[in-house]
């Protein structure tokens, strides 16, 4: 099966552009969050997603927790998916669902121990996708994403092989590891940030190098 990969902390149409030539299927646009890189206006969220073709995906990144406020938040931004990089309850992915039928909702799980398993797979029943990251929602000031960390893929071995939704692996990956986690994990998606960059750009090498190790 090809490994479908999502480039993120997008920060402009030509960055948007680039991505999808080496062969990105989804892009991540991040809005507002507690900390982490990437972080991008809602207009220029949306300025940039107007400009992306089918089927390349666009993938808000909120730290919004309730149905109203990413219901809102997705409103100002016209993305085709909604990835939620925090906790929420059960009940606000139907209030979502209702709101935004033919809007994908991806939820992020951050994966801390083997506890994550369970939550994952019980999680992956209300969403079309789970993405594993490297976070600390559990901080002070919220770690969501974008760490550059790795975390333990034998744990997301299993939640992949348990969940009832696809699963992309986050946090940490590069040129250099990611025919290892793709071979640890076998994901449906990756997903990158910083290892694909230089300097808080996207490095042309480094994306060719990363998908040349994508097999």
């Amino acid at each position: 099966m090809h490994t479908r990969v999502k480039i993120c902390c997008v920060n402009s149409i030509e960055e948007a552009r680039l991505a999808i030539e080496f062969g990105a299927s989804a892009i991540g646009l991040v809005g507002k969050m507690p900390s982490g890189p990437g972080i991008i206006p809602d207009d220029l969220i949306r300025k940039i997603a107007s400009e992306i073709p089918p089927p390349v995906s666009t993938f808000l990144l909120t730290s919004e927790t309730s149905a109203d406020k990413i219901v809102e938040h997705h409103s100002r931004t016209h993305t085709s998916a909604i990835q939620i990089v925090d906790e929420v309850e059960t009940y606000v992915y139907a209030s979502i669902r209702k709101a935004l039928p033919s809007v994908k909702i991806v939820q992020v799980v951050h994966v801390t121990g083997e506890e994550s398993i369970d939550k994952a797979v019980m999680i992956s029943e209300n969403v079309d996708l789970i993405l594993l990251d490297s976070g600390n929602p559990n901080l002070k000031i919220k770690e969501l994403g974008g760490t550059g960390r790795t975390h333990n893929w034998k744990i997301s071995r299993k939640i992949v092989e348990q969940s009832t939704a696809p699963v992309f692996l986050a946090g940490g990956l590069n040129p250099e590891n990611i025919n290892r986690a793709i071979e640890e994990v076998n994901p449906f998606g990756v997903d990158v940030c910083s290892g694909v960059r230089t300097g808080g750009k996207l490095d042309p090498l480094k994306l060719e190098k990363f998908f040349a190790g994508i097999s």
